[in-house]
């Protein structure tokens, strides 16, 4: 895309740059972090119907049966939701918390760059799982490492020149502050 033709997120060429470095630092970490926990609360929702369909497809009668591949089916349905909806620039909770993500150059990701920042957000829960993995520890004690790795994790932003999450500088993207555009009347 030339600099001469009209981005739809911004129709003001004449504004492109004052608002993409204005942009450039993220939305306050306990922005982020409550968006990050709605998120979460959402995807109750996406698991209930994935495992519905995963064990109605599979005749899996047991919770235990099929456990791996019904891991592995979510981590799939994951992948979709996520890429699908970044490649639009926001979730659903990411929207609610007026947070867009985008590449570095302000566009939208494509599919290929949402994929990559999807398997980068795993640096949010394998390190403490792989640790956990080993020791058969109780579910406290792996509540307590994970919940650590993730405080760790996201306060580790504070130290990238942008304030952003290292999965998103490795990604090539941004999460950006994002003004739901006003309704028009008639």
């Amino acid at each position: 895309m030339t600099a001469s033709r009209a981005n739809p997120q911004n129709p003001h060429p004449s504004d492109a740059a004052a608002p993409a470095a204005s942009r450039a630092i993220a939305p306050p970490l306990r922005r982020r972090m409550a968006c990050w926990l709605y998120e979460g609360m959402l995807m109750f929702g996406v698991v209930f119907i994935a495992g519905y369909l995963f064990g109605t497809l599979t005749q899996t009668r047991h919770g235990l049966d099929n456990r791996h591949a019904l891991q592995a089916f979510l981590f799939v349905v994951f992948g979709i939701y996520f890429v699908w909806f970044w490649s639009q620039g926001h979730t659903l909770a990411m929207k609610t918390w007026h947070i867009r993500v985008e590449d570095r150059q302000g566009r939208s990701l494509s599919q290929p760059r949402a994929l990559l920042r999807y398997l980068l957000c795993w640096l949010w829960f394998l390190p403490p799982l792989a640790v956990i993995a080993p020791f058969q520890l109780s579910a406290g004690k792996a509540t307590v490492i994970v919940a650590g790795w993730v405080a760790v994790w996201a306060l580790l932003s504070r130290f990238h020149p942008q304030r952003q999450f290292w999965h998103d500088a490795l990604a090539g993207t941004r999460l950006v502050h994002y003004e739901v555009p006003p309704r028009r009347k008639g």
